[in-house]
């Protein structure tokens, strides 16, 4: 399928608004995405049948020109399939009319998705961890959301009301002014539209193409190097020297106490019991609702403080150098995981990708992620051999400087501005750098090889996916000793 390609000057932007809707229309919106999770488990079913079949018919001796036929998993193919058995499927005949097309073709282009994504990790052409084959969504923990693309799909002229097909018109929480102007004006056009519940409310999100012009940032010729931490969200320093803090809100910590009570109000009600199949009383429901309350505001805070941050920072300077830091293996530090996950650190890496440029066209320069900008000396380029992260005051042996572990980080980032563009591309990876060897002899962690994952007998499908290549990937075999030390 060809991918969207939006016209010059144009960009893809979503416009998310909340939802006030009624009983009436939060009982349809609540079909819609259970319409679309039960259309994804028939397609992952209906599948994977194939594979489960082929299995047991391998185990029976028969040739392999004799096994079953795969079942193709493109979105035309489950599209025609789906349609042929929601008529007699007693899943679906008593009530797939009530529900918009749009439920089940999304939850069918999801499940298209999903074999798409497993198929391309198995034969090693998709970044990231491996990924499994896709499982049926449980009713109990699915994400609510459905997606229209075709149909009635506008904002109404009044500002405060959306119009969805077969949900018809739904209040917003707040006004629409900021896309209803846009669409009247003929800068703005809405691909389609996302219902999703999240943080206790319901979201309609418009996908639009709309006409963004590039905005000059007030210093283009000036760069800033950011450095994340704990303690302090972010340390900016110029490239003329100016260091700003930007304190770390701790939003999360600063609701513990709060969220402590609420759990144990929660607690103390009589709750839910798979086991036994008790239901949760109104009081725990009402206690669970406060809890999850204290959540949702969190939430928000952390989102709206992180869109200020980046939004200054993209707006202000023609370069911003960042770190590529390993989110997901300092969050398995159990000392730091609580404070990392709630400063957010690959939030602001994705909020400053899309806002530097699409909005100002700026340069945003990714630092090497083994590149030592605590360790270097902002006066005099010397680098430690060691520095541990209880030592918050950078002092140089060398040239005797003395300053701020964090402080020196950043103006080593800004620094890098200038010279990530002379050699490959990649700051703290330039051909003009000296190359010096580290104390430890090793210029990288290295880590042992990983076992070869082999497939295992109970996943459907197995080893073998049609018109796929067979052999797994895996790290590559060392041709001599690694040297750590």
């Amino acid at each position: 399928m060809k991918k969207f390609q939006a016209q010059p000057g144009f960009v893809v932007q979503a416009f998310r608004f909340a939802l006030d809707p009624n009983a009436t229309q939060e009982a349809a919106l609540r079909s819609h995405c259970g319409a679309a999770r039960a259309a994804y488990n028939w397609a992952v079913g209906w599948v994977t049948a194939s594979w489960w079949q082929r299995r047991a018919e391998e185990t029976y001796g028969i040739p392999e020109e004799s096994l079953t036929e795969w079942r193709p998993w493109s979105l035309p193919s489950l599209r025609k399939a789906f349609n042929e058995a929601k008529h007699t499927d007693p899943r679906f005949s008593a009530w797939w009319e009530e529900n918009s097309k749009e439920a089940y073709s999304t939850g069918l282009a999801n499940a298209s998705s999903a074999f798409d994504n497993y198929a391309k990790s198995k034969n090693g052409k998709r970044k990231g961890a491996q990924m499994g084959a896709p499982r049926f969504k449980s009713k109990r923990k699915a994400r609510l959301a459905c997606r229209f693309t075709t149909g009635a799909i506008r904002v109404d002229a009044d500002g405060r009301h959306v119009t969805l097909p077969r949900l018809g018109t739904i209040r917003t929480h707040e006004p629409t002014v900021k896309l209803l102007g846009r669409v009247q004006a003929g800068t703005a056009r809405i691909l389609s539209a996302t219902v999703r519940h999240e943080r206790g409310r319901w979201f309609a999100s418009f996908q639009v193409e709309v006409k963004r012009d590039i905005v000059r940032v007030a210093r283009p010729d000036a760069a800033v190097g950011i450095d994340l931490g704990v303690k302090t969200l972010a340390v900016t320093a110029d490239s003329t020297g100016e260091i700003r803090t930007v304190a770390n809100p701790g939003h999360y910590d600063a609701a513990r106490a709060q969220l402590r009570r609420a759990s144990r109000t929660v607690s103390r009600r009589q709750g839910p019991d798979r086991r036994t199949g008790q239901k949760p009383s109104r009081r725990w429901e009402k206690a669970n609702a406060a809890r999850n309350r204290v959540h949702h505001r969190v939430a928000n805070l952390r989102e709206d403080a992180l869109h200020k941050l980046t939004t200054a920072v993209a707006a202000e300077y023609g370069t911003v150098v960042v770190e590529d830091l390993n989110v997901a293996g300092m969050l398995r530090n159990r000392r730091l995981a609580r404070r990392i996950a709630d400063a957010g650190f690959g939030e602001i890496h994705r909020l400053l990708t899309y806002k530097t440029g699409q909005r100002h066209a700026t340069r945003l320069v990714v630092a090497n992620r083994w590149y030592p900008s605590s360790k270097t000396c902002s006066g005099c380029g010397a680098v430690k051999a060691k520095l541990p992260l209880h030592m918050r005051t950078y002092e140089c042996d060398a040239c005797h400087l003395v300053i701020d572990r964090d402080d020196n980080a950043a103006l080593n980032l800004a620094a890098l501005a200038a010279a990530c563009m002379t050699g490959t591309g990649v700051a703290g990876d330039q051909d003009t750098a000296v190359v010096v060897s580290k104390p430890r002899g090793a210029d990288h962690k290295t880590r042992a090889t990983r076992p070869r994952r082999k497939a295992e007998a109970g996943r459907a499908g197995g080893a073998t996916l049609p018109h796929q290549r067979q052999t797994e990937t895996r790290d590559r075999t060392q041709a001599e000793a690694l040297t750590l030390w």
